[in-house]
């Protein structure tokens, strides 16, 4: 049971200053925490004296992506002028518990590791940014139905931070009342053994395939992905039962090419016409291994009717503070290309072959050729010299 203080505590709870999509959930959680308890709770994103200069009992900062190690650090740094005592500042998250024992060097703090669990099974302050932050979704909740994944896939730190699968969080507590959308955020939703209840749960709440809030229609998002390998016909026939917008299956290798097109032809067959699926790259594949599954994505899109918009993600080892790891079958300059072009897609490659071709190539070498060009080259490409065998 929380129980609340006689004196309330100031709480400040902050995020570092980078762009993203969504609300920090933790800190939303967070935020309910000491609600329940009666204190005092602000937001606030980025470094600003005059809020940090208040006496404040406790500061939470949460953390992200090691490679915004820069500014995560500098933000840490920032908020320490606050105290001489450095229990009053409490750090979290993906960045903190990856690296904690950087963090603790460079700051004297010792972060917490992994998940807060009395934390994490409360319901997130959806008050908490609204009207002083814009994020991408907004109107939505977001929530987990399991925790962990089993696969332990060495790019990712999921197996790290969540170790213990757990097949089932009951969803109705997740949410907001007042929310039209439904984000989840699953690492590995498939692999739970209570999938069928995961799904009836999602449709119990409001979010059938055909739902309303009020005059537009709800959406479900299972953002982190879908694995492919466990994608049976019966687990799509469940996922058809909702308003799924955008599906997202992983492409991460070209091995599971064979897989992963019986994947989107199932989802086809099972009226899921609307995909965004990530495709990693900077791994252990090559420029061509890159090409061949944007453009397969590019053919299933011409041969189905369907709309797959590729999501192209560059790996970065888990312990690295920068973006600067190229592996050993990238160069620098083909990296750079790559992100030059992504700039102009704002990140993610269209459903259309005309522009696909003339952005990326008609061939993996032309694709190569493009983007070993100077970048001003690449921006200006009807200046950029014809491609020749």
């Amino acid at each position: 049971m929380i129980y609340r203080r006689k004196s309330p505590k100031r709480v400040l709870l902050v995020e570092p200053e980078y762009k993203l999509k969504y609300p920090p959930l933790g800190l939303m959680k967070i935020s309910t925490y000491h609600k329940m308890r009666g204190d005092e709770v602000v937001f606030h994103k980025g470094t600003n004296a005059s809020i940090r200069d208040q006496n404040w009992d406790t500061i939470y900062i949460t953390t992200l992506f090691t490679f915004m190690w820069k500014s995560t650090i500098e933000t840490i740094r920032f908020y320490q002028r606050n105290t001489t005592n450095t229990k009053d500042i409490r750090v979290g998250g993906i960045l903190a518990s990856l690296l904690q024992a950087d963090v603790e060097a460079e700051t004297g703090i010792r972060p917490h590791f992994g998940l807060w669990e009395k934390v994490d099974k409360l319901t997130p302050d959806y008050d908490l940014a609204n009207g002083m932050y814009e994020y991408y979704r907004n109107n939505a909740s977001f929530a987990y139905m399991t925790r962990g994944c089993p696969n332990r896939c060495s790019f990712c730190a999921v197996s790290k931070l969540e170790p213990e699968y757990v097949d089932f969080i009951p969803l109705r507590r997740q949410l907001s009342s007042n929310k039209k959308d439904l984000i989840l955020l699953d690492n590995n939703v498939l692999a739970s053994k209570d999938f069928s209840q995961i799904i009836n749960e999602i449709k119990e709440c409001g979010f059938a395939r055909g739902a309303m809030y009020g005059n537009a229609h709800r959406v479900v998002d299972f953002n982190q992905g879908l694995d492919a390998r466990l994608l049976t016909e019966e687990k799509m026939e469940l996922l058809s039962q909702l308003p799924i917008d955008p599906l997202r299956i992983a492409f991460d290798d070209i091995k599971l090419k064979k897989l992963y097109t019986e994947k989107v032809r199932l989802a086809h067959r099972y009226g899921l016409k609307y995909l965004s699926n990530y495709v990693l790259f900077n791994y252990r594949d090559t420029p061509e291994d890159l090409y061949e599954r944007l453009r397969i994505n590019i053919e299933l899109n011409a041969e189905l009717g369907l709309s797959i918009f590729s999501f192209p993600m560059r790996y970065i080892p888990l312990d690295a503070k920068d973006r600067t790891y190229i592996s050993t079958k990238w160069n620098s300059t083909q990296l750079r290309g790559v992100q030059c072009i992504l700039h102009a897609t704002r990140g993610v490659v269209g459903p259309r072959k005309p522009f696909f071709e003339r952005a990326f190539g008609k061939t993996a070498d032309e694709f190569k050729y493009i983007i070993e060009q100077p970048e001003e080259t690449i921006f200006h490409r009807e200046n950029m010299k014809p491609y020749q065998k």
